[in-house]
């Protein structure tokens, strides 16, 4: 499996994150989900996910809220961080969304369409003493429910293109890629051709148009 970036930088990463939520919700009284919203557009989440190392590692929990606040442009009293972040639930979300994100080469936005930060918490009672897998596992299981919308639906989308429209534009068929945005034909094992016809009309990279798979995963699999 290929992850986000490389394992170098999973523990600072996860460390990080934990200690950016706890600040953020215990410290500076801000709402998880709005903050986490502000690190998203602020485009702080994504150098997290390519594994940025001075956003991964070379920033602090605490110095991640004040580069994200100051981005959305919010000023507030900022104070000391508590010793005992490691322990609350919001260090949990922050620890273990970092570590599903590597795991998956998700983006922290698609991670969010399958859970928000607020039911992210609700799962620390049952999983914060669980394996890093047990979160991967239950989480996939919550996408695999939702049916989330493919990568090339919601790119076709962005780009307000009807699905002829995209089929006149890249000469893949119609019911081709009927079949990718209903996953009954798995893009992953698209041609290079057809993937780099819709690249090329959306925009976007080949990589983009690729999906996880969130299916079950087992122990083995966490240092492939």
């Amino acid at each position: 499996m290929i992850h986000a970036y490389s394992e170098t930088y999973l523990d600072d990463a996860m460390q990080n994150l934990g200690e950016m939520l706890d600040y953020a919700v215990n410290s500076c009284y801000l709402d998880m989900d709005d903050f986490f919203e502000m690190f998203i557009v602020g485009g702080i989440a994504s150098q997290f996910e390519n594994g940025v190392p001075g956003i991964v590692s070379g920033k602090s929990g605490t110095e991640l809220v004040w580069e994200v606040l100051s981005k959305a442009g919010v000023s507030i009293k900022m104070s000391d961080p508590r010793e005992d972040r490691d322990c609350s639930p919001e260090y949990w979300c922050g620890w273990i969304i970092a570590f599903y994100q590597w795991y998956t080469a998700l983006s922290f936005k698609e991670i969010l369409q399958i859970c928000t930060m607020r039911e992210i918490r609700k799962m620390y009672y049952t999983l914060h003493e669980a394996s890093e897998l047990k979160f991967v596992n239950t989480m996939n299981e919550i996408a695999r429910r939702k049916k989330l919308p493919t990568k090339l639906q919601t790119l076709r989308k962005s780009r307000q293109l009807s699905q002829k429209l995209l089929s006149e534009k890249s000469g893949v068929t119609l019911r081709m890629i009927q079949q990718y945005e209903n996953r009954s034909k798995d893009i992953n094992r698209a041609a290079a051709e057809t993937l780099s016809a819709l690249s090329r009309v959306l925009g976007c990279n080949v990589g983009d148009l690729l999906e996880y798979s969130f299916e079950e995963v087992t122990i083995d699999e966490v240092g492939d």
